[in-house]
């Protein structure tokens, strides 16, 4: 496989917009390569985020604040992190992004560390960790790359954000009882049609008290919450190997076109985009690139 070069910028009245999946060497690991001004609403990821800001400027808000990135920083983010994205006095802005499977990245560091961790700065000006991002972002997504040098980088990305800017998880405040009993609703069951007045009977307050409560403790409308958790939803089922029409169907959208309109407005890629970039990405791994930290070298008895 030779790496993927980069995609033309599309340029319409309404602006730029290009964002592409990478084929990925390394199991576990996404890359996504973004030119883009525009904006991404509240949303989150399942995955542990790290990535480089390469031109322009990007103002977000995120549970840790908000903040602003320029150029050579770099950003992180959580899983299940809400967060969103926009740009800075209305111009294109470019960033690579590497996006980790959780358990990926708790076994990458588990004779490091001993406690779970997570970022605890959304940007960080570090040329070092910025180089490291980059260089990992390079080999996963090039031509052939070496099992053992890709895990080297990894390790050290990882590593290197963990003890410069990484800490013990910070648990946010608990939501009231009302807010957490919808939350466990649209969180169990995304794919299953609700209505508002649904999740207040089932909280025990009025539709707007939780509706007030609930933006006010999650960041966002009970809708946009599980509209999100909709298109996570059809992330997995993508990745397991759904086409995009039965991802759809199984996560509670009405078509195609309303899981692609949404999956693109969180993502910046269309479903169909996504899933060719991983089939591309298992063949890759078929070639006999593994995991990066399994199948380790026989030790003794």
């Amino acid at each position: 496989m030779t790496a993927a070069a980069g995609p033309t910028p599309i340029r319409r009245s309404g602006g730029t917009h290009s964002a592409e999946f990478l084929p990925s060497a390394a199991s576990g690991i996404e890359a996504l390569r973004i030119v883009s001004d525009r904006g991404f609403p509240r949303h989150s990821h399942d995955q542990f985020g790290i990535g480089v800001l390469g031109f322009g400027a990007h103002r977000s808000w995120s549970g840790r604040g908000p903040v602003e990135a320029e150029a050579g920083d770099v950003i992180t983010v959580n899983p299940g992190e809400m967060h969103d994205g926009h740009p800075v006095d209305g111009q294109a802005r470019g960033w690579r992004m590497l996006y980790l499977d959780p358990g990926l990245a708790a076994r990458i560091v588990q004779d490091e560390v001993a406690d779970p961790f997570e970022s605890a700065r959304p940007v960080a000006r570090d040329p070092g960790l910025a180089g490291h991002v980059d260089r990992l972002f390079r080999r996963i997504t090039g031509a052939g790359p070496d099992p053992l040098a890709v895990e080297e980088d990894l390790l050290r990305t990882v590593m290197h954000c963990l003890l410069r800017h990484g800490g013990r998880p910070q648990a946010p405040p608990a939501p009231p009882p009302s807010v957490a009993r919808a939350l466990r609703c649209l969180d169990e069951a995304p794919h299953l049609p609700v209505s508002l007045a649904d999740l207040a009977a089932l909280s025990g307050v009025s539709r707007f008290q939780l509706l007030r409560g609930f933006a006010r403790a999650v960041g966002t409308t009970p809708h946009a919450y599980r509209l999100q958790r909709r298109v996570g939803l059809a992330r997995r089922l993508l990745a397991a190997g759904s086409s995009p029409a039965d991802a759809a169907a199984a996560a509670g959208f009405a078509d195609q076109s309303h899981l692609t309109r949404a999956f693109a407005r969180q993502f910046g890629v269309t479903p169909a985009r996504y899933r060719s970039a991983l089939g591309a990405a298992r063949g890759t791994a078929s070639d006999g690139l593994r995991n990066p930290v399994q199948d380790p070298c026989p030790r003794p008895a």
